[in-house]
């Protein structure tokens, strides 16, 4: 019947869903493991990503953990109403716009989560970011995201390269040991570069 036929082409598509959360959590893994040691500043070619996210509400990096955990929560709920599963919001993170960073503002934009390319036509506003050479630093603590930020724009200063684009803090895995005060995550700094 119509209804059957419907209910195994849903059931298609959430295997699919979970298959792409693995093959992400699997990848953000690797990328963990094979990563710089913490502090290391790089020059990486990273390939053209898709990325859907939520506009902040409020600016937590001028507030406590539980700020920015309010916006990954809306950015969840936004996903799960959209048909996405929990386990798809691995790789979430934030931006910063560019005028923003050079200036040494920290005035956060919006949280997003990377999107596999299979996926983008099932989510409207879905932005492209192009491949580029981005100046990266990596670290393995929230709190320390601004200081390791000023760090990667001094970098690009001294060396003459020219920030062509938003920043971005990507959670590449997270630890799952949570206090009041402390998350525990490794993180990627990013900001596009041009010379």
């Amino acid at each position: 019947t119509v209804e059957h036929n419907e209910q195994l082409h849903q059931q298609i598509r959430a295997l699919h869903a979970r298959h792409n959360a693995v093959e992400r959590a699997i990848a953000s893994i690797e990328r963990y493991r094979k990563s710089p040691a913490r502090g290391t500043i790089a020059l990486e070619y990273i390939d053209r990503r898709y990325l859907w996210g939520l506009p902040c509400r409020s600016n937590f990096y001028q507030q406590d953990i539980r700020a920015f955990e309010r916006e990954l929560l809306a950015l969840r709920q936004a996903l799960l109403d959209n048909g996405f599963t929990q386990p798809h919001s691995y790789n979430v993170g934030t931006s910063i716009a560019q005028e923003d960073f050079i200036a040494g503002r920290f005035i956060a934009k919006d949280t997003f989560v990377f999107i596999d390319y299979r996926e983008k036509d099932q989510l409207s506003c879905v932005q492209l970011i192009d491949s580029g050479m981005y100046a990266c630093i990596y670290l393995d603590s929230y709190d320390e995201e601004i200081a390791y930020a000023e760090r990667l724009l001094a970098h690009c200063r001294e060396n003459g390269w020219h920030v062509c684009g938003d920043y971005l803090c990507e959670v590449m895995t997270e630890f799952n040991v949570f206090d009041s005060d402390h998350r525990s995550m490794f993180l990627r700094l990013q900001a596009p570069v041009k010379f």
